[in-house]
């Protein structure tokens, strides 16, 4: 083993400090790795904790260890994606170093040109791997000349994947590709953001409503698809490649759980994912122990599911595109309908299918409809959450795919601008009575009221 130099860079430490249960300090740091508990305290570490380069020692310690669940060896850099690849098995593992200029037989063989490895190194990290990976890089010099470049990978936002939306794992020293299941409990369980992009691998594109998904197309594209005509249609090649919307997976195409919400077959969404729809019910009265007029199921792709909905709620009220002039007479014999502002409802709904949290697979969305109000009631994510942003329309969508393509208008449907606060501000106009939002119980519960 060649001995590194005195002069090369990187400081000393106690020899007791790198050794814990005969395992290398390098090993040791991606166990015991504070993972933040927000995106804020996220870039806090980022940007205000001072990085522990590696030294010298440490950098021996593991080389001499050989390749493991932690550490991945490469003589030099030849091919880009499969080092993405490999960083990307690092970072949904927990962590670890990739040491370029190491055989597999742990001896040194160095880099002609340090400096070159470390632009390649960011790049891939930067272009290769989804979401983008902030690299932390080691360059260390030899006494007989040779040097070596160790890149240390942190997976603080799993699932990360490859530029082709393939997902690694770690297991010992090798990699392969994480399972379904896998990838599910990648997410943080404190929030459903990126989950829209989890295979569905119990489905396939042949679950895909072909006229949906090539109505959408064709609207983006002008109303040209000769391109895709000349080569017979392949939903495959414009699900993968042009919109993310599929992943290869074992050798077979599957939809991400945002492709197969916005395009599936209604039968096939319904058979693949049964809690993603809504129950819509009617009450005859002001609570929700009056008699039940009608009960719902509406399961299906989100365009169903929200025209579905739609359907559901003007059946039992009016809604109308600004306030009337007057109020129904109080004399009247017969009950009036509720009236509702037309863009609240179309912005609830949406909000309803495109925030939801998808990865609370036992709960329901539920939309309630009373003689005064119109409550809907939506699984999420609410640790740590805040009202007043979503308030005041500060929030990251968790679905952003989902949320683009939904609101659309190739997509067809009749959806509105503004967000929550156009939704606040609207309904408070026509009825005279702010919406209620609450946070409670992982659940996003919203009351509209009517005006009668």
């Amino acid at each position: 083993m060649d001995i590194p130099s005195k002069t090369a860079s990187g400081g000393s430490r106690p020899m007791a400090r790198l050794q814990a249960r005969g395992r290398p300090m390098g090993r040791r740091r991606f166990r015991n790795r504070h993972v933040p508990s927000s995106t804020r305290s996220f870039f806090a570490q980022q940007y205000f904790e001072e990085h522990v380069l590696l030294d010298r020692t440490e950098l021996l310690n593991l080389i001499q260890g050989g390749e493991d669940s932690y550490v991945e060896f490469k003589v030099r850099l030849n091919n880009p994606e499969k080092l993405a690849a490999e960083i990307v098995a690092l970072a949904n593992s927990g962590g670890g170093f990739i040491i370029i200029g190491v055989n597999d037989n742990r001896r040194v063989e160095g880099v002609d040109d340090p400096e070159w490895v470390e632009q390649q190194l960011i790049d891939v990290c930067r272009r290769l791997v989804i979401p983008p990976i902030r690299p932390q890089i080691n360059k260390i010099a030899f006494d007989n000349g040779k040097r070596i470049v160790a890149l240390e990978v942190s997976g603080l936002h799993r699932p990360y994947r490859t530029f082709d939306h393939r997902c690694y794992v770690r297991v010992g020293s090798t990699k392969r590709e994480a399972t379904a299941e896998e990838i599910a409990e990648m997410y943080d369980p404190r929030h459903s953001y990126g989950f829209e992009l989890l295979p569905i691998t119990t489905a396939t594109l042949d679950d895909i409503d072909e006229a949906v998904f090539w109505s959408y197309v064709r609207g983006v594209r002008g109303g040209d698809l000769s391109e895709f005509e000349e080569h017979g249609y392949p939903v495959d090649e414009v699900m993968i490649h042009y919109l993310q919307l599929a992943v290869a997976f074992e050798h077979e195409s599957v939809p991400t759980l945002a492709g197969l919400l916005l395009f599936g077959k209604d039968e096939r969404v319904a058979a693949h994912l049964p809690r993603s729809g809504i129950v819509a019910t009617r009450f005859g009265g002001v609570d929700i122990t009056d008699p039940i007029v009608e009960r719902e199921e509406i399961v299906g792709n989100l365009a169903n599911v929200y025209e579905r909905a739609l359907r559901f709620v003007e059946r039992y009220a009016d809604l109308l595109q600004e306030r009337p002039l007057r109020r129904w007479s109080e004399r009247s014999p017969v009950a009036p309908r509720a009236r509702y502002p037309r863009a609240a409802v179309l912005e609830a709904l949406t909000n309803a299918l495109v925030h939801r949290d998808y990865s609370a697979r036992d709960q329901v969305t539920r939309l309630l409809i009373f003689d005064d109000r119109i409550e809907l009631i939506n699984p999420m994510r609410t640790s740590g959450v805040a009202l007043d942003p979503i308030c005041y329309g500060v929030v990251n969508a968790p679905h952003p795919r989902l949320k683009a393509i939904f609101k659309s208008p190739y997509y067809g449907l009749e959806t509105v601008t503004g967000g929550v606060p156009m939704l606040l501000h609207v309904a408070q106009h026509f009825s005279g009575i702010r919406p209620e939002i609450k946070l409670v119980s992982d659940e996003f519960r919203l009351k509209i009221y009517g005006l009668q």
